[in-house]
Formats: structure tokens, C-alpha cells, sequence
């Protein structure tokens, strides 16, 4: 959205930051190691301004939501600052030119959007023409005890389903063929604005209304996730059968630490429910290592989970000690080898679940739409249990060169290389 409107304001857009007059950064704020590599990307254009190859810096996003002011200690070559609610600012926090000692701040909070409910059409996208990300809420009001969104974000707020629908068409138009719905809690759709339809609702009317050849649903969180959530994803043709749902962890202790709202039994119960409602559903989810007192005999509990859960896919994070998180105040801090020692017991535990679920498919035929080729000019594919970016993908070697992305084609699947699935054109 900011590249659409500073294009249409007048300036043109380079891929190559070596040609530009100004350079915008758009930073994530949630995590040290992503503040980190915004400070260092903002130093490395600093050092570039100083030598006279670049007038402006802009720096916005999360990490400036956050931090505000304090982020002009450690970066003072920054000429303006853009905070997540004032997105729309960002036109003349680009063009002020005028050089003066003051820092342009635009730093609004999210109560702008209680009488201004903010849209994201117009856009001029970074994703491929074939795939687009829906944003269908901002903030969040669950309060997980490790998590900083609420605060940089603030309480959850909905888009209204004709503004969704409107907004899919549009990508649609400009080529999408497959429409990734996203936000901080996506099972809470709807209950701050009075859809008592909610995410179920959404999906049917997104299934009837918008001309997508699949729709996919991300970032389902357990404790909500209800029947007529399920029969959706399970009835309409257009959503395809995959939940992300990030689970976090399975022990009730660390659970109950995290403000999960959740326990072990109610997460196996909803898995069995998943499995049994949607014939075939994929399910990836990820998980916290080395949380504030987390046991070794809970940490084991979570291991011998996963290498019974099945789980399509599944990734970890090490717990990133956040100061301002109710978590990030808790005594039994876990050291940092610990942690790194964890996560990689996690992720070899999963590597043999994903390996068996990935040689499962051997002999089976679907379809899949086409990403790209490699550099070895292979083709590149996902199947519908294959999101974008995380997951693992489909490898076509003999591939019709006809083939461009965004097609969706059948293949069938030969043999596995790694997580990967290899297929051929199916007859």
C-alpha cells in the first residue's frame, strides 16, 4: 500500500536502493533479532548518506510504533519516521526535501481507525502476480504472555466483509489466483465489528463471491476455533483443506504460562476434529522453545507430541526474551545454549514426521499451481497443501517449458527429495 501511493504520487519505485534519492525501510518490531537487522540495514543507508549517495531515509513499520522516539538514538541520520497507523503519511514523509533539523514524525495510535477503519486496495504488490496476502484484521486481543503485537498493534480490529470481498476482487483482476487470508488472530474475525457470522461466515461468502481458485486461511488460533469454522473450510470449494495453526506448545503448565487459553486435551481434541471433518486437511503449526521455566521433562513432553501429532509441517522459535511482556518479566529465564540446544532437538524430532509425510504422497496425483522454475530451470510448484514461503514445495524437472507461474496444472508425485515432493505431469 505504501508503494502504491508513493508511486502514484509522482516518484518512481527502484528495485535497485543504489539508484534511489530515498530510501524507505519498512521494519518488524516483534522480535530482538528483527530489530536488530532493521538497526542494521538503517546504519548500512546511514553510512551512504553520509558519504553523499543518499538524501533521505524513512524508516516505518512496527519497530518505530514501538520504539518512537528512542530509535532516533540509535540511527540519528533518519529524516522520518512512519508509525503502522499512519501508513498514509508515508507520501510526505517521502517528498519533504526541505532538509530541515527537525525529523518528520508521523506516530499516530490505532484509536484513528475507530471513525477511519483503514483499506488495502490500490496496492502496488511485492508478491508474484499469482498470490496475494488479505489482511482481514489488525491487532489482537488475546494477550499471549511472550507476545508485544497488542502492544505495537493495539486490541483487534475487522475489516467488514464487503470491504473483503471488494478488496480479493481486486486481486483477482490483477492476476491472483490464490488469496491468503491473514491476521494476528484470524479465528476472532468479526466480533469486535457485530458479524456474528464471523471467519465461517467470511469463508462462504468469500467462497461464493470472489472468483479465486484457492483461498487460504492462516494463522488459526486454538482455543476459538469452532464447528462452523471447520464445516467451512471443509464445504467450500474455493478454501483449500490447510490450517496453520500455531499451537505454541502441548504441556497445560506452559500453556497456562504463555496465556494460551488452552490445554493439552482441548488440542488434541480439535486435531481429531480437524482430521475427521476435513478429509485429508494438511496441518502446519509452530512452536516456542526454552519459554520462561519451561522443564526438561515438559520440554520432552512437547518433543514426544510432535513425533506423534503427524504434523505436515512444523517449525519452532526460540523464546525471545521481549522486556515489556509480562513473560519477559518472569524469573527462570532459560540460557541461551539451552534454548538452541531444544530447538534443534524439536526440529530433528519433526524433520522424521515431515520426511514420512512427504514420501506419503508418492503415487498420489493432484493439483498444484505453478511458482516459478529454480536456477536450474526446474520447475517450481505448490500443491494445496503447500503455502507459499514456509512450506515445502513441488519440484518438476520434466516440466512442459510452456508452463509460467500462476498456472495451475495436475502432476503426480514420483518421489521426494527431502521435504520436497518431485513430480510429473499427470496423464
Amino acid at each position: 500500500m505504501m508503494l502504491g501511493q508513493i508511486a502514484a504520487s509522482g516518484a518512481v519505485i527502484s528495485g535497485d536502493e543504489s539508484l534511489a534519492d530515498t530510501v524507505v525501510v519498512n521494519t518488524c518490531g516483534f522480535l530482538e533479532s528483527s530489530r536488530l537487522e532493521a538497526l542494521d540495514v538503517i546504519e548500512e543507508l546511514a553510512a551512504r548518506k553520509r558519504a553523499g549517495d543518499l538524501k533521505r531515509i524513512v524508516v516505518a513499520g512496527c519497530l518505530v510504533q514501538r520504539d518512537g522516539e528512542s530509535l532516533l538514538e540509535a540511527a540519528p541520520d533518519i529524516d522520518a519516521l512512519v508509525g503502522v497507523n499512519n501508513r498514509d503519511d508515508i507520501v510526505q514523509a517521502v517528498w519533504r526535501m526541505d532538509r530541515d533539523a527537525e525529523v518528520d514524525q508521523y506516530m499516530g495510535d490505532y484509536h484513528r481507525f475507530e471513525t477511519h477503519p483503514w483499506q488495502d486496495r490500490g496496492r502496488l504488490r511485492l508478491t508474484p502476480r499469482h498470490y496475494a496476502y488479505v489482511r482481514i484484521s489488525e491487532g489482537c486481543n488475546q494477550k499471549c504472555t511472550f507476545c508485544t503485537i497488542p502492544s505495537i498493534r493495539g486490541p483487534m480490529r475487522s475489516k467488514s466483509a464487503d470491504e473483503l470481498v471488494e478488496e480479493a476482487r481486486e486481486l483477482v483482476d490483477d492476476g491472483a489466483r490464490e488469496i491468503l487470508l491473514i491476521g494476528q488472530d484470524t479465528t476472532s474475525y468479526g466480533g469486535d465489528i457485530g458479524d456474528a457470522a464471523g471467519l465461517a461466515g467470511l469463508l462462504r461468502r468469500l467462497d461464493r463471491d470472489v472468483a479465486a481458485d484457492w483461498i487460504r486461511l492462516m494463522y488459526v488460533y486454538p482455543s476459538i476455533m469452532t464447528d462452523e469454522m471447520i464445516d467451512a473450510i471443509a464445504q467450500c470449494e474455493r478454501v483449500v483443506k490447510y490450517i496453520d495453526i500455531p499451537l505454541q506448545h502441548i504441556n497445560d503448565r506452559m500453556l497456562k504460562r504463555m496465556h494460551r487459553r488452552v490445554t493439552r486435551k482441548q488440542t488434541e481434541t480439535l486435531l481429531k476434529r480437524l482430521r475427521d471433518r476435513i478429509p485429508g486437511v494438511s496441518i502446519r503449526t509452530t512452536f516456542i522453545v526454552g519459554f520462561p521455566g519451561e522443564t526438561d521433562a515438559e520440554f520432552d513432553e512437547l518433543v514426544d507430541f510432535v513425533r506423534g501429532a503427524g504434523f505436515d509441517a512444523a517449525g519452532a522459535f526460540v523464546y525471545s526474551l521481549e522486556p515489556e511482556t509480562p513473560a519477559g518479566r518472569m524469573r527462570e529465564q532459560i540460557d541461551d545454549e539451552t534454548k538452541r540446544e531444544r530447538h534443534e532437538r524439536l526440529m530433528l524430532a519433526q524433520q522424521d514426521v515431515a520426511l514420512e509425510a512427504a514420501r506419503a504422497w508418492i503415487g498420489r496425483a493432484f493439483g498444484m499451481i505453478v511458482d516459478g522454475r529454480d536456477a536450474d530451470s526446474r520447475l517450481i510448484a505448490r500443491h494445496a497443501g503447500q503455502a507459499p514461503e514456509v512450506d515445502a514445495v513441488c519440484i518438476a524437472p520434466k516440466a512442459p517449458k510452456k508452463l509460467k507461474a500462476g498456472d495451475i496444472v495436475r502432476a503426480k508425485c514420483v518421489e521426494t527429495d527431502g521435504y520436497d515432493l518431485i513430480v510429473e505431469p499427470a496423464k
